[in-house]
């Protein structure tokens, strides 16, 4: 084991609590409110409860100072997912987006950090929100899905980046093309097929490239008895059989109007 290892252990050992620290003698600690009746109380360490306490008392105070960020950086390392929590209380936005990118340029699988761009392109001050934002994401999220279309996480955030606003779906003539473009190498891809049901059932129109998808599985979408999202569920059901029971579910939850 290298000094620098043995000195990191031994500064863990000596932690002097924030109780007995005097730059902290000016604040009172806020403790986590459960309720009367917690149906289960967790059992946290009492460095993370204290660490935790006097966090919300510097968040309750708007507190942005030199000790607030030394406080949020002890709350960070006691558990990593505090980190998005004080990212929105304390500030910090400006680099957040090329971070995330950073992030998954080193691992697009990184579920982690699909949720943190996410979060960063909705609430950043400096983005100018989901709408504006929505463009340069679409682009950045098909890319993403052209790369590897088995990743669940850019599918997830490609149907997010429309979050209460379903005409602007299904009139987005690249998230029709990103599914067509994936069923046509491998039209098994249940993500592709969902999000393609998903745009049937809230009014996109069938297109000739749906047509040529649906017949290589011995289906015309021009049969009058078969509505192409009933047809695309069939699909599901065969090639998703963990969930059969839901694309039957959804097969017989179809709206009436839907094509």
């Amino acid at each position: 084991m290298s000094s620098s290892d043995d000195e990191e252990d031994e500064q863990e050992e000596v932690r002097v609590p924030l109780s007995q620290r005097p730059e902290w003698s000016d604040v009172e600690p806020i403790p986590q409110d459960d309720g009367p009746n917690p149906v289960v109380s967790i059992a946290y360490t009492d460095e993370f409860r204290e660490t935790m306490d006097y966090f919300r008392a510097v968040f309750a105070a708007d507190e942005r100072s030199p000790r607030a960020l030394e406080l949020t950086a002890e709350v960070i390392h006691l558990n990593a997912g505090n980190y998005t929590w004080a990212l929105q209380a304390l500030g910090g936005w400006e680099n957040e987006l090329e971070y995330c990118r950073e992030l998954l340029e080193v691992d697009i699988l990184n579920n982690s950090a699909w949720n943190q761009r996410y979060f960063v392109i909705t609430k950043s001050p400096f983005l100018g929100g989901l709408p504006a934002m929505r463009d340069s994401e679409v682009s950045f999220c098909t890319n993403a899905i052209i790369e590897n279309p088995d990743n669940e996480s850019p599918w997830r955030f490609l149907r997010g980046l429309y979050k209460g606003d379903n005409e602007a779906f299904v009139n987005d003539p690249a998230i029709s093309k990103v599914c067509i473009c994936v069923l046509e190498k491998n039209k098994n891809c249940v993500f592709a097929l969902s999000l393609l049901l998903d745009l049937l059932c809230y009014g996109f129109q069938p297109t000739p490239d749906l047509n040529r998808i649906l017949s290589t599985w011995g289906f015309s979408g021009s049969e009058s008895d078969q509505k192409y999202a009933n047809l695309v569920c069939l699909i599901l059901e065969k090639v998703d059989p963990m969930r059969a029971r839901y694309w039957i579910w959804r097969r017989d939850s179809l709206p009436s109007h839907v094509c």
